[in-house]
């Protein structure tokens, strides 16, 4: 299933649709035969995961809590997890591979053109966190306590993206487009602007941000960084920025 080339793109990120996911990874542990039975409770599990985890933490929930929230019972809850690091194992893990892969496969008229592309990867991080916004926000709010293992995998989630915006970073200074000294911290200062969307929405709401003037004004002071503009004005105004045709609106 390629995320990317999904339409209508934002169904790609649909609970139900990333839960078809998980079960194809985990169908060996999973005892429920029949697809769309397993899919569809998937789905209650995981949404009460990210409900109480937002709650109350997901070190502090318990599975008998997750059982009575998705509507299940023990027996019936344990057919899909036999604990909680498989449950945590299988968020993190859809995480991990859907960043990857939609960021990883970005349309062939942007591959080539470093501007173009690290707009469109600014803009598709953006989007696919506003659409799976209680995953990214579980994944980064939870890592702390996290048992060592899967501590590690949500670092290794942040390393993976940086590496991403790094590689096209290194196209751009490569083919004369970017001015950059440091690379690698570079793509370290642009992830957490990329974060703050899913983690801080409260503040852009209160604001009256959109999530199209948040990639604006990302996007902008991003382009007008790497191209050694110290006037932070980029290479469009706010509105008349062009945006990635691929994108579809949430």
């Amino acid at each position: 299933m390629n995320l990317a080339r999904r339409r209508p793109w934002t169904n790609a990120f649909s609970t139900e649709a990333l839960c078809a996911r998980i079960l194809e990874r985990h169908r060996d542990s999973i005892r429920v035969q029949k697809p769309r039975l397993a899919v569809a409770n998937l789905a209650r599990i995981i949404d009460a995961t990210l409900t109480l985890s937002n709650k109350q933490g997901f070190h502090a929930t318990t599975l008998r809590q997750l059982a009575e929230a998705s509507g299940l019972s023990m027996g019936g809850l344990y057919t899909y997890i036999d604990s909680k690091p498989r449950l945590l194992s299988m968020i993190l893990g859809e995480v991990a591979a859907t960043a990857t892969e939609v960021l990883t496969t970005p349309p062939d008229d942007v591959r080539n053109d470093a501007h173009r592309h690290l707009d469109w990867i600014i803009a598709t991080h953006i989007r696919m966190s506003e659409a799976m916004q209680p995953w990214f926000v579980f994944a980064f709010m939870e890592a702390k306590s996290f048992p060592p293992a899967e501590r590690q995998r949500a670092i290794d989630m942040e390393a993976t993206t940086e590496k991403i915006i790094a590689d096209v970073l290194r196209q751009g200074v490569a083919s004369g487009a970017f001015a950059i000294d440091h690379v690698r911290l570079t793509a370290s200062l642009i992830k957490p602007l990329l974060q703050d969307w899913y983690v801080k929405r409260a503040k852009y709401r209160k604001r009256g941000t959109s999530i199209d003037g948040y990639i604006d004004g990302v996007g902008n002071f991003v382009s007008a960084a790497v191209s050694g503009d110290s006037r932070i004005s980029g290479r469009a105004s706010a509105g008349a920025r062009a945006r990635p045709k691929q994108m579809a609106h949430p």
